[in-house]
């Protein structure tokens, strides 16, 4: 059975949604490069904010040195051939592999937990045997840690070197969010934090972050987001060349190459726009006034322009975007922008799923027969079969909603309807009686109470219109107090889409005054769920109907 919109968001808002990322345990790849110490220190910074515990991990390979001397032992000079010398030598070695190491990677410790101890903040040691990148991917993956912080480059680092070896392969198997230090001589906040979008959960979970990060450490933060308007030029007219006269009269060459013109330049432009649209509404909604800017060209070339031309301090962005696939592990723009980036990159890999009337406000158009449908469906229903069919254009991928998606989606949550408008479903008008009654009312927030509960005891009497006679036995109740929300039912509440959230809280008390209970209960809530779910589908049904009749005419 299919789910509605009630439903659905409630899916979504149990799914997991983290963003922003927690600062409380954050792991710190150490090496004594200057890299490693910058994001010690930024490390630091960010714990400090949220009175977190730093880890400082370094790995050292014992047994790997040791093979490698043992295979290096027959090409040493003569002197060390005598039997006598070479098992000196095996035994200093020995002490090098197994205490030497060791002091090195404490020193490194030594040098975090003097710097933790000054911000006064929590150092652990943590000094794994293997493979450097292996160790460190394995202590991500533990579920101990919310961000790992390391440098682009480490010790092995030459002129020219754009990312270690280290770096590529652990942020490529990292499954938490990753600060990558690329500028050692800069604090995160020394120049704007830049957060790009592409209208995936992970851009939008980025931009939370950098909300988060931007508060913390009093910075500026920006988005942007990057479309390519050349490439299918370009592609078009290679396809031009190899195509024969036929093979371009059935292709309809011409015509495909006019309307993906109008696509680029029209379309995409507007869909990465309204991705900042949104992402300035977000932004809103935590009291910063959000600079947004659309760049076109080759992304990732673009955003790294963007970031040397307003000397960002920080890159944050999704580790993944908009076209990734389940077994992606990192995306094309994030890979090039952790080499090319000329400041640091965080990559995210929180999640943040906006409202969806904030998405559909800024990326989904209405016909003005779809409009009239709307029309047709009681006011009281409205926003709810609304969202049921917004939320239903998002999934088909839809941003123009026609007359026809309306009926498709009346199909899908109605699947039983079969053109028959039966009473129980039809619109209930009201007597200038009952609205008079009404209007005696002062509290707008009570008098749309009553007309939910004179609605439903119209609609037990089977009646097609409400009387004052509905109205009158709640007059009496308007001065009764509101029942008091338990926080289970608050938390429920919370759960179902905000644009039909007042009128569910409505319909709820309703009831409980109905019930004559003071208190509402996550069971009263989830009863007056069904009850405007029940509402939805009959609306729908209604506003499907309705249509095919205009249809038929």
């Amino acid at each position: 059975m299919a789910m509605t919109a009630v439903e659905q968001q409630s899916a979504t808002d149990s799914s997991g949604d983290t963003a922003p990322v927690s600062l409380k345990k954050i792991l710190v790849a150490l090496d004594a490069s200057e890299h490693a110490d910058r994001a010690l220190a930024e490390s630091i910074r960010l714990a400090g904010t949220a009175a977190g515990v730093i880890t400082g991990i370094h790995a050292y390979a014992a047994k790997l040195h040791d093979r490698r001397f043992r295979q290096m032992e027959g090409g040493l000079p003569e002197r060390y051939r005598a039997e006598d010398e070479m098992e000196k030598q095996r035994d200093v070695h020995d002490s090098l592999i197994t205490r030497g190491l060791n002091i090195i990677s404490d020193s490194y410790h030594d040098v975090g937990q003097e710097a933790c101890d000054a911000a006064e903040l929590s150092y652990r040691r943590l000094s794994p045997e293997g493979k450097n990148y292996a160790r460190l991917v394995e202590a991500v993956s533990s579920g101990e840690y919310d961000v790992l912080a390391l440098g682009a480059v480490g010790l092995g680092a030459v002129p020219g070197s754009l990312v270690g070896t280290v770096c590529e392969r652990v942020v490529r198997r990292c499954p938490i969010d990753a600060l990558v230090i690329r500028d050692t001589q800069r604090a995160i906040g020394d120049g704007p934090i830049v957060v790009a979008l592409d209208g995936s959960s992970r851009s939008f979970g980025a931009l939370k972050t950098a909300l988060d990060i931007a508060r913390r450490l009093n910075a500026e933060v920006r988005a942007i987001a990057a479309y390519d308007p050349y490439y299918h030029y370009v592609a078009f007219n290679k396809i031009s060349g190899v195509l024969s006269e036929e093979a371009g009269k059935v292709f309809r060459f011409q015509e495909q190459e006019q309307l993906h013109e109008e696509l680029i330049d029209q379309g995409i432009a507007k869909i990465y726009q309204s991705h900042l649209e949104v992402g300035r509404k977000i932004a809103a909604e935590e009291g910063v006034d959000l600079k947004i800017e659309l760049l076109d060209g080759k992304p990732y070339k673009a955003i790294a322009d963007y970031l040397k031309k307003v000397n960002a301090s920080l890159l944050v962005l999704g580790k993944t975007g908009v076209h990734a696939d389940a077994g992606l592990d990192i995306g094309g723009n994030a890979e090039n922008l952790v080499r090319l980036a000329p400041c640091h990159v965080w990559l995210g890999q929180t999640t943040y799923a906006p409202p969806l009337d904030v998405v559909a406000e800024e990326t989904i158009m209405w016909t003005e027969e779809a409009d009239q449908v709307m029309e047709n469906v009681p006011e009281s229903a409205r926003a709810m079969v609304r969202m049921a069919i917004l939320r239903f254009a998002q999934e088909s991928g839809h941003t123009c909603i026609t007359s026809a998606l309306v009926e498709e989606a009346t199909n899908r949550f109605c699947p039983h309807f079969s053109g028959r408008q039966d009473a129980k479903g039809a619109p209930l008008t009201w007597s200038a009686e009952a609205e008079s009654e009404l209007k005696k009312i002062g509290d707008a927030s009570v008098a749309a109470s009553i007309r939910l509960r004179a609605e439903k005891r119209a609609r037990r009497d089977d009646a097609t219109e409400v009387t004052a006679d509905h109205v009158r036995p709640f007059l009496d109740e308007a001065d009764a107090p509101a029942p008091l929300w338990s926080a289970a039912a608050l938390a429920r509440l919370a759960r179902v889409p905000e644009m039909v959230r007042g009128s569910l809280r409505r319909r709820t008390e309703a009831a409980a005054a109905e019930a004559g209970v003071h208190e509402v209960t996550p069971e009263l809530v989830e009863t007056a769920i069904e009850e405007s779910r029940s509402v939805m589908q009959d609306a729908m049904r209604l506003g499907g109907h309705k249509m095919a009749g205009m249809e038929k005419e």
